[in-house]
């Protein structure tokens, strides 16, 4: 299988730039102004709902960073000439690996040796 690296690097940019405005539109979407209006818990409910939803925005947020520092970190190997390399052994990564998940910068016996020692 041939490996068509300006392809990969199209989608990584392509993912970069999605992250980005998924992150922007994260962190514009602040708490809901709308106040539930005769509810027997009162502030109290109020209260939790908005920490709840603070908690969750928080999580996507992290979630999307850590995306995005992936794919930037792809596009950095790429500009040293290391994309397609494990970062661990510095082997070849498998092309049906970077096909699947172009930001992977593990082979798949480090990722599963990473994936045991987190567990253990």
């Amino acid at each position: 299988m041939t490996t068509d690296f300006n392809l990969l690097r199209s989608r990584l940019e392509d993912e970069r730039k999605h992250l980005i405005e998924e992150l922007e539109q994260l962190r514009t979407s602040g708490p809901p102004d709308e106040r539930r209006e005769g509810s027997p818990f009162g502030k109290r409910e109020e209260e939790a709902t908005e920490s709840f939803e603070l908690e969750k925005r928080l999580a996507l947020e992290k979630r999307t960073r850590d995306q995005l520092a992936s794919v930037e970190h792809a596009l950095h190997k790429f500009e040293e000439g290391t994309y397609g390399l494990c970062d661990a052994c510095g082997e070849s990564i498998d092309p049906a690996r970077l096909d699947a998940l172009p930001q992977a910068s593990l082979c798949l016996k480090c990722k599963a040796n990473q994936a045991k020692n987190a567990k253990g």
